[in-house]
C-alpha cells in the first residue's frame, strides 16, 4: 500500500495561528509526511530542522505557476534544501487552459520546468481540479496536457475528489495514468450534497481505488480536505485511521 501524507492546506487556519504547533499535532496524530503550500515564514533550512525534529518527511510542496515560471531556480534551491522529493503545480489561471493553443503552450512550459527539476534531483507534478475536464477540441484539457508532456518530467498528482466532481471515474483515471501517478490526493465526497468529506465517509469507491492505486504503482496517498465543516484535526485523524485500516 502507498505511504500516507497530509497536504497542510487542510489545516491552513490553524497554521496561521501556530505553524509549528500545528505541525507537532500532525506528527502526534501519526502522519509520516507532509505536503506544504507555504513555509510559514521560515527559510527552507529552518523548516527542515523543524520537520526533522518532529520525524515528519518533507515530501512535496505546491508552488504557484508564476513562481515556477519566473523563480524556478529559487524554488529548486528551497526544495533541495528542505529535502523535498516533489514540486507540484497546483492551479492554472483560466487564460492558460481555455484553448488548444494555450494548452500546447502550457505543456511546453511544464515540460521544461519538469526537465529542470529532474536535473536537480526533484520530480515535478501537476495537480488537477475539475476545470481541466472542460473539453479542448475533442479531449479534456487534462488529457491534452499529459499527452503533450513526458511522464518522467510531468507526473500526475491526481485529485480523486475533483475527478469525481467533474463527473469522471477516479479509478479509470488512476488506471489511465499507471506509473505516472506517484502522488494521489485522497479526499471524499459527501453523499448529501457533493461537498468535501473525510476519507472513507463519502461516496468514493475506496476498495476499487486502493486496488487500482497499487496496480498503478502509486507511492503516496496525500490526505486533503479543502473545507472541513468540523474540527480539521479530527478530520485528518479519521482519514488516517481509515487508510491505516486498509493495510
Amino acid at each position: 500500500m502507498p505511504e500516507i501524507g497530509l497536504q497542510l492546506y487542510t489545516l491552513r487556519e490553524l497554521m496561521e495561528q501556530d505553524f509549528i504547533g500545528t505541525l507537532k499535532k500532525v506528527a502526534k496524530i501519526g502522519y509520516q509526511a507532509v505536503e506544504f503550500h507555504h513555509f510559514g515564514g521560515m527559510t527552507a533550512k529552518e523548516l527542515r530542522g523543524v520537520v526533522d525534529d518532529l520525524g515528519l518527511k518533507p515530501l512535496s510542496s505546491h508552488v504557484a505557476l508564476d513562481r515556477l515560471e519566473h523563480e524556478l531556480e529559487q524554488v529548486i534551491s528551497e526544495s533541495v534544501e528542505l529535502g523535498l522529493e516533489y514540486v507540484v503545480c497546483p492551479w492554472l489561471p483560466e487564460s492558460r487552459r481555455e484553448t488548444p493553443e494555450a494548452i500546447a503552450s502550457l505543456a511546453s512550459v511544464l515540460e521544461k520546468i519538469g526537465a529542470r527539476c529532474q536535473e536537480a534531483g526533484l520530480q515535478f507534478a501537476y495537480h488537477n481540479h475539475d476545470f481541466e475536464f472542460a473539453k479542448v477540441g475533442d479531449e479534456f484539457a487534462l488529457d491534452v496536457l499529459f499527452a503533450n508532456t513526458s511522464a518522467n518530467h510531468v507526473q500526475a498528482e491526481l485529485d480523486l475528489y475533483w475527478i469525481k466532481r467533474a463527473g469522471q471515474d477516479p479509478v479509470a483515471y488512476i488506471q489511465k495514468y499507471k506509473n505516472r501517478c506517484d502522488l494521489l490526493h485522497v479526499k471524499d465526497m459527501s453523499a448529501k450534497d457533493g461537498s468535501f468529506d473525510t476519507v472513507g465517509q463519502g461516496v468514493l469507491p475506496w476498495p476499487d481505488i486502493f486496488a487500482a492505486a497499487e496496480q498503478a504503482g502509486a507511492k503516496w496517498y496525500i490526505v486533503e480536505q479543502d473545507v472541513c465543516p468540523g474540527d480539521p484535526l479530527e478530520s485528518i485523524q479519521t482519514s488516517l485511521q481509515f487508510l491505516l485500516q486498509q493495510r
